[in-house]
Parts: structure tokens; C-alpha cells; sequence
């Protein structure tokens, strides 16, 4: 049974930064994909970033590149999200995903595990 655990979310000012963890366990996940995707009230649930567990082969959505960066680390079979200059647009719980398949995949269809989510609010 695959179980992710997010933690790190919170309240922050506009400009500031947050790291959210993605733990992970149940499961090898050597051939795995892991995600980042957030769902604002009222909103679909967007793609935000996503990481090859293999070759740590990265990509993200056009709105983060350059503000937020996506890691792992092996040992701890925990992949985090780095967010920089947060903006008050960035607010939505933050779900992180994962996928049996080497596809950096950006809809969520294409994920079959998710976390319960990680509130993010970012204070104008």
C-alpha cells in the first residue's frame, strides 16, 4: 500500500519561501514519478511539478519555472518542493502524487497515489 504524508505547508508573506515534504512509503520507488499538483477553492487541481525518481529528470508548470524547484532524496524516500518568491496566486492545497511509470505526466489522470494535501496561503 502506497501512502504519501505532505507537511511543510503554512501562512507566509508575499515574496517569501516554504519547503513542502512528500513522504513516501509502501513501495520501492525506483521506476517511479512523483508530483506535485494544487487545487485553489473553486479551481481544478493543477499541475505544479514533477521529478523522475530514476534520473531525477525534472518539469514544471510554466507559472513556478524559476521559483520553485522539486528534489529527492533516495535515502529518505522523500521528495520535496522548494517554493521562492511565493505570490498570493501560489494559495491552494498541495497534494503530491505518484506514478508507476517513467512519464513526467502533468495531469492528474496520470497519477494512481496521492497525499491528503498541505495547505499553502500566501498574505498580500
Amino acid at each position: 500500500q502506497v501512502r504519501l504524508v505532505e507537511s511543510g505547508g503554512g501562512l507566509v508573506q508575499a515574496g517569501g519561501s516554504l519547503r513542502l515534504s512528500c513522504a513516501a512509503s509502501g513501495r520501492r520507488f525506483s521506476s517511479y514519478t512523483m508530483g506535485w499538483f494544487r487545487q485553489a477553492p473553486g479551481k481544478e487541481r493543477e499541475f505544479v511539478a514533477a521529478i523522475r525518481w530514476t534520473d531525477r529528470s525534472t518539469r514544471y508548470a510554466d507559472s513556478v519555472k524559476g521559483r520553485f524547484t522539486i528534489s529527492r532524496d533516495n535515502a529518505k524516500n522523500t521528495v520535496y518542493l522548494q517554493m521562492n518568491s511565493l505570490k498570493p496566486e501560489d494559495t491552494a492545497v498541495y497534494y503530491c502524487a505518484a506514478a508507476p511509470e517513467v512519464v513526467l505526466s502533468t495531469t492528474p489522470g496520470g497519477y494512481d497515489y496521492w497525499g491528503q494535501g498541505t495547505q499553502v496561503t500566501v498574505s498580500s
